[in-house]
């Protein structure tokens, strides 16, 4: 499954953790980029902004908001 995660807070970041371990593809975006970065280091695809989040996504996209 590939899913976008906006918002990455303990529980946006806890989210993604499980998913990613679980072996599914997660994009995310947090207004606070170290918090990508960080989600990245575990796996995650990072993006800056929001508009790229639904760039690198194929469609049909899902996206979690977590804010």
């Amino acid at each position: 499954m590939e899913l976008g995660m906006v918002g990455l807070g303990k529980m946006g970041a806890n989210m993604t953790t499980r998913l990613l371990q679980a072996g599914h593809q997660v994009y995310v975006w947090d207004r606070n980029p170290p918090k990508v970065q960080e989600a990245v280091s575990r796996g995650a695809v990072g993006s800056a902004t929001l508009a790229e989040l639904a760039e690198r996504m194929p469609a049909p996209r899902a996206i979690w908001l977590m804010l």
